[in-house]
């Protein structure tokens, strides 16, 4: 082998649970993923391992996503959901029965979202436990994030860095029964000082966007071709460019293929509003349902209907296409170190299947003949390459993200600086709880656990995200304001000592992430 190949798939949604509401708008948002990616991700998985395909590939599964994945409301809020799309698939069978090509695509929804339906039940509803069984078989290494996925280097208080890397430890232990071994650093937001605490919750290593690794002091001999050890040891592995420019470039990018399907035509905008309804994620408005008809097309004025023959046979030219760039890439470089490079390709999962519709066929082909019809590279994760290559250069990280301009400005601007203020002073206030109340009695306790979850759903780099993009801005408005008043409220009256029981088992009910957060993180 000449080199090796890291892909790393980051699965990522903020933590969105309503028990108030029979049926909220923005829960749809994990029910989209769990049928588009997840389930599709499980499907391929489970045929590399039927076909005795000696694949390797890194997932993050973070802690708020692993946590609704596993909630019960949420799994039956799902499967409610996903016979929907069912019922609403067989109407459009019979709705286009004479018209061949949107028939045709109506029994492609039919049958694929039964199969969904089938994997989700095989597994007893339990994706988590799914993907602990790919990592148990030794075909997956899976990482983890900050508790709520928080933009570390703008928390500005060093206990609440701290709580929201060793929640997220914590909550692992309980879904893997084994401590991580890496760390996806929230939007790749690296600052020097992050890795003490990583230490503490022995992680070993990290992800680093590309300027982060190229910038270090010495600079790296290696490039992002290899990691780099921080000064305590913890590796950092920087994202190669070109692999990533192939697939996300707005230019260069495969998903942007006209033959591909088009994720915003969607027949919950199309078809009559009273047909749809039973069936969006709001009786109220119009949105997405997962059925689509057209292709990409292009600059055409008039969108094609999708086909779905030519969208795979674009997926297996892309797979084919990227495999060799990979190749030609790692041959390149070859020549010119004395060690065999490492190319990092870090990606949303959600481009694959939910954004990308055809992406999980791209990754499954080309995983396939990379692991089937080369020998210039292997596939590996980042920790098998750290035991195999336990020697690297020391160097310290440049500040970075891989954000909008490779710094925060995404989540620090006019749209969202209000958010800041307000956090720094329940971190504070929250770290005053955890000196003070050394020896709690239970219902002092609930209250203390119940701050800490209001406090870490507020610090989620998602708010200030979404108030940037403007995709939901009073959702998210309304998300930060919620948690830091029930925090200030659970505040006042543990300093008063006088807590409001049913108050509390009612927030314990509504915000029940990490039911056993450890709130003396913040002394």
């Amino acid at each position: 082998m000449n080199g090796y190949l890291s892909l790393i798939l980051h699965a990522h949604l903020p933590f969105v649970r309503h028990p108030e509401h029979e049926r909220f708008m923005e829960e749809n948002w994990l029910f989209e993923a769990i049928t588009e990616t997840y389930v599709p991700l499980i499907q391929i998985m489970d045929g590399w391992l039927h076909d005795g395909v000696d694949t390797r590939l890194t997932l993050t599964l973070t802690p708020t996503l692993c946590s609704m994945l596993r909630d019960p409301l949420l799994q039956d809020r799902y499967e409610h959901h996903l016979n929907g799309l069912i019922e609403l698939a067989e109407k459009e069978i019979h709705r286009t029965h004479w018209d061949r090509a949107y028939h045709e695509l109506a029994w492609l929804y039919h049958h694929r979202f039964n199969t969904v339906r089938d994997t989700w039940r095989s597994y007893g509803r339990d994706l988590v436990g799914a993907f602990r069984k790919f990592q148990n078989l030794g075909k997956l290494e899976i990482i983890t994030s900050a508790a709520t996925h928080a933009l570390l280097p703008l928390l500005s208080h060093p206990p609440s860095l701290r709580a929201q890397i060793l929640v997220a430890r914590d909550h692992y232990r309980s879904c893997f029964g084994r401590d991580p071994r890496g760390i996806w650093l929230p939007e790749c937001a690296y600052v020097e000082g992050i890795e003490k605490v990583l230490q503490e919750a022995d992680i070993r290593w990290f992800t680093i966007d590309t300027h982060g690794l190229l910038h270090a002091r010495p600079r790296p001999r290696y490039g992002v071709f290899a990691p780099v050890f921080t000064l305590n040891g913890i590796a950092a592995f920087g994202r190669d460019l070109d692999s990533a420019r192939q697939v996300w470039s707005r230019n260069e990018g495969y998903p942007g293929d006209p033959r591909y399907r088009d994720f915003y035509r969607d027949v919950g905008f199309d078809l009559d509003f009273d047909y749809v309804r039973p069936y969006l994620p709001s009786e109220d408005h119009r949105g997405f349902t997962g059925l689509k008809y057209y292709r990409i097309t292009g600059g055409m004025p008039e969108k094609q209907v999708y086909q779905r023959s030519e969208a795979l046979y674009a997926a297996s030219q892309h797979a084919g296409h990227f495999l060799g760039a990979r190749i030609a890439q790692i041959q390149r470089l070859a020549t010119l170190m004395d060690r065999p490079p490492h190319l990092v390709s870090p990606y949303d999962a959600e481009l694959f299947g939910h954004w990308w519709y055809e992406g999980p066929e791209f990754l499954n082909s080309f995983v396939r003949r990379a692991v089937c019809d080369q020998k210039t590279f292997a596939l590996t994760t980042p920790w098998e390459y750290l035991q195999a290559h336990p020697t690297q250069q020391v160097a310290s990280p440049s500040p970075s993200t891989w954000g909008e301009e490779g710094h925060l400005r995404v989540w620090l601007n006019e749209t969202n600086e209000w958010i800041y203020p307000h956090l720094q002073i329940a971190q504070e206030r929250m770290t005053e709880l955890a000196r003070k109340h050394l020896d709690p009695n239970p219902l002092t306790e609930r209250a203390l656990q119940q701050a800490a979850r209001e406090l870490l759903l507020a610090q989620s780099s998602d708010w200030p995200f979404i108030l940037r993009t403007g995709t939901s801005p009073g959702y998210a408005k309304r998300r930060v304001k919620d948690h830091l008043l029930r925090f200030l409220k659970l505040y006042d009256q543990l300093t008063a000592g006088k807590v409001d029981a049913t108050w509390l088992r009612h927030i314990e009910w509504q915000d029940n992430v990490f039911p056993q957060v450890e709130w003396r993180y913040w002394a």
